[in-house]
Formats: C-alpha cells, structure tokens, sequence
C-alpha cells in the first residue's frame, strides 16, 4: 500500500504565491510519475503539472510560467510552487502518485486532497 500525504494549501489574494508539498510513502518498489490534479466546484478534476521518473514535465496551459513542479526522488517528494495566482486557482488541489509496488504490479495513489483558496 503506498500512502500520499499533501500540505501547503490554504488563503492567498490574488498575485500572491504559496507551496504545495506531496509526499508518497509505504510499499514503493518504484515510482513512475507524481503530479498535481485540481477540482474547482462544479467542475471536474483537471492535470495541473505532472513530473515523471525522467523528470518529463507537463503543465496546463493555464498554469504554465505561473507554476513550478519539482521532485526531490530521494525523498519520495513532489513540490508546487505556485505564484501569480488568480481567483480562478482556487481549487482542492489532489497529488496523484504512478508507482509499482512489486517489480510488475502498478497503480495510482491519490492524497486527500489540500484547499488553495485565492481572494480577489
């Protein structure tokens, strides 16, 4: 079982930045990617920025030159930086983590999810 623990949400205005942290513990035999999804109300959950073992890196167009994702492989931890952010961010931010768990079996893990609210 592979656990996926967030933090860093919380209140911003607008223009201002905060960090998200993503850490993924447990029965890791090998990660394939971590990343970040976000879920608005009324809406559905959309790919923020997503890492992968090769440090490939896709963003949505609409956080791209605002959010930086980084990976720190020896800790098993994602981060986001997120600045310049606007009113239409606010969202539960999911960490969503690719990894095998024996040498042929794979899944993905979801966290619980963290609130990034931003006032205009």
């Amino acid at each position: 079982q592979v656990q996926v623990v967030e933090s860093g949400g919380g209140l911003v205005q607008s223009g201002g930045s905060l960090r998200l942290s993503c850490a993924a513990s447990g029965s890791i035999f090998r990660l394939v990617s971590m990343g970040w999804h976000r879920q608005a109300p009324g809406k559905q959950r959309e790919l923020v920025a997503d890492i992968n073992s090769g440090h490939a890196i896709k963003y949505a167009d609409s956080v791209k030159g605002r959010f930086t994702i980084s990976r720190d492989n020896a800790m098993n931890t994602v981060y986001l930086q997120m600045n310049s952010l606007k009113p239409e961010d606010t969202a539960v931010y999911y960490c969503a983590v690719r990894a095998y768990t024996d040498y042929r079996t794979w899944d993905e893990y979801w966290g619980q999810g963290t609130q990034v609210t931003v006032s205009s």
